[in-house]
């Protein structure tokens, strides 16, 4: 399984780079969907270590440093995951052409429709 996911986080990769491209240069949708991709490729890479780290383990019990990367990974997947939000929901990105690539961040009081 966590070598589908690996796969998988890499095919989303591609996509991801493709959407991120489009974006506006300078914009804060661009440099947030740069933390975003970023992120998501230190989680496969962690997940990666962690797989290797399994092979081969014929007791089912992986050892410490392999959990904590699984551990790791997955905490930072809910950051990159809230950031992926960020980009889909407050600033429309990939969404929509004329988004609002430029809003302030969800954690503000100012709404995203403030040019």
């Amino acid at each position: 399984m966590i070598a589908v996911g690996i796969i998988g986080g890499l095919l989303a990769a591609v996509f991801g780079f493709i959407d991120w491209l489009a974006l506006p240069n300078n914009s804060r949708a661009k440099n947030i969907g740069l933390w975003h991709g970023l992120g998501n490729f230190v989680i496969v890479i962690m997940f990666a270590m962690s797989w290797f780290l399994r092979n081969g383990v014929v007791d089912f019990v992986p050892n410490s440093l392999a959990l904590i990367l699984s551990f790791a990974g997955v905490g930072l997947a809910l950051i990159t995951g809230w950031i992926g939000g960020e980009l889909v929901y407050r600033l429309s990105a990939g969404v929509d052409p004329g988004a609002n690539v430029n809003a302030p961040s969800s954690l503000t009081d100012q709404p995203a429709n403030v040019s």
